[in-house]
């Protein structure tokens, strides 16, 4: 077979293609990778110059993202209309635009040529767009030679112009997603100043409060007023105990440090806890009792910080069990771990907020129906304080059926999240 110039031009034009194809996600910047492409397509094109112009919203322009290197800090102050220019044409039409050599006096848009001082006689432009979407105009100018640009140069450059715009839309989509992640951690550590500074500003007159509240109650007033005082009292605590919750919501990477480990015995932690909410229990006519194993539970950790756990696990059962109900609190043993189960037959969880449940703030029920009170910390509070042992914490649930909040606790020091991971229920 004779090889021609012509099959020896493409040939090397589909190598430099490939090899364009190839390093669209490996250029250093996107600037870098667009000059590439407008290197190329001047020698593959035989062109004086080539550019690559994009859509600019705020001004229903067309501006220059790249061009020859000489010319780059002149391009990028040049905006250029959509109607009246052969740019604009290609970008409205959807499709390549040719100007030859004896049609380019009056076609182009004359401004880029007075600013750059160059003279254009011939031009050929292609729309860029990704997915159906126009983003902008990739051009060559001044083809050598008196026949113009040709099919084969239009095909070249639609497929340049088909990276850059690939290479653009990337490029705006992670800037996108990064400024959204930006946002999103700006309001994560809004989010944590504010509990820090609202559990320390409201203690000092939550104090106040409590403290002549039980102190009036000690000086065995006129019967008439105690029952005010208990509702100051009961009202009081209950702010203490979101105050606490607050207070407890620390990301578990900064507070391991704080435990105070030693060897705790989660079963009579259990049957403490569980019998400090009996009387909330009785009140509301639910049944909670304790199922534990005859051998002892022991694992190395903080006491307090299992029994806030507990504790919270067990108030949003109590809380979310109908009269009638029950709750049960498990102890078991397992290799290397000590299990404890929450366990209820109350209103249970719907699926699509289960993968939720433990996230600050996060309720269940919409905000203007809500029954329950709470701030949505409890069940995040629990997780923290799990988390700092090393352990794991999940749920399982069924709406109108009830709920199983479930953690392990490591016997000694905190062991791999693979070797825990074969505790957890299969999704």
């Amino acid at each position: 077979m004779e090889i021609t110039p012509e099959s020896d031009q493409s040939n090397r034009a589909h190598v430099r293609l490939l090899q364009l194809g190839r390093e669209l996600n490996t250029a250093p910047t996107l600037d870098d990778y667009l000059q590439m492409l407008v290197d190329c397509a001047s020698e593959l094109t035989g062109s004086d110059a080539s550019s690559i112009l994009l859509y600019e919203q705020e001004t229903g322009l067309l501006k220059f993202i790249a061009g020859p290197h000489y010319q780059r800090d002149r391009l990028r102050r040049v905006r250029v209309p959509v109607e009246h220019s052969v740019a604009g044409e290609a970008f409205q039409k959807g499709a390549p635009v040719i100007i030859r050599p004896e049609e380019g006096e009056g076609r182009v848009f004359s401004t880029v040529d007075r600013e750059l001082f160059f003279r254009t006689h011939s031009l050929l432009a292609v729309p860029l767009a990704f997915r159906g979407e126009p983003m902008g105009v990739m051009e060559a100018v001044n083809k050598a030679g008196a026949e113009g640009y040709t099919q084969n140069d239009v095909e070249i450059l639609e497929t340049l112009g088909a990276f850059a715009a690939n290479a653009i839309f990337n490029t705006l989509l992670f800037d996108e997603a990064s400024t959204i992640f930006q946002d999103l951690a700006d309001l994560e550590q809004k989010k944590s100043d504010f509990i820090a500074i609202a559990a320390h500003e409201l203690r000092t007159p939550l104090g106040l409060v409590l403290g002549h509240a039980t102190y009036l109650q000690d000086l065995q007033i006129d019967p008439k007023y105690q029952r005010h005082l208990e509702a100051i009292v009961k009202g009081s605590m209950r702010m203490k105990e979101l105050l606490d919750d607050m207070a407890s919501v620390e990301s578990e990477e900064s507070a391991p440090a704080r435990l105070k480990r030693h060897t705790v015995a989660v079963d009579e932690v259990i049957s403490e806890v569980v019998q400090g909410f009996q009387v909330d229990a009785r009140q509301k006519r639910i049944i909670l009792r304790t199922d534990l194993p005859s051998t002892p539970l022991a694992a190395e950790g903080d006491a307090e910080k299992i029994v806030i756990a507990l504790e919270n696990l067990v108030r949003n059962a109590l809380a979310f069990t109908d009269p009638g109900g029950l709750v049960l609190v498990r102890g078991e043993k397992l290799p290397g771990y000590v299990k404890v189960s929450v366990i209820d037959n109350g209103i249970g969880i719907p699926a699509r907020d289960q993968a939720h449940i433990f996230e600050r703030f996060y309720q269940v029920e919409a905000h203007n129906v809500r029954r329950h009170g709470g701030m949505g910390l409890g069940l995040s509070v629990a997780r923290v304080m799990v988390k700092l042992h090393g352990g794991d914490i999940w749920v399982e649930s069924v709406e109108g059926k009830g709920s199983n909040f479930t953690f392990i606790l490591p016997e000694r020091a905190p062991q791999g999240a693979a070797e825990r991971s074969i505790f957890q229920p299969r999704g």
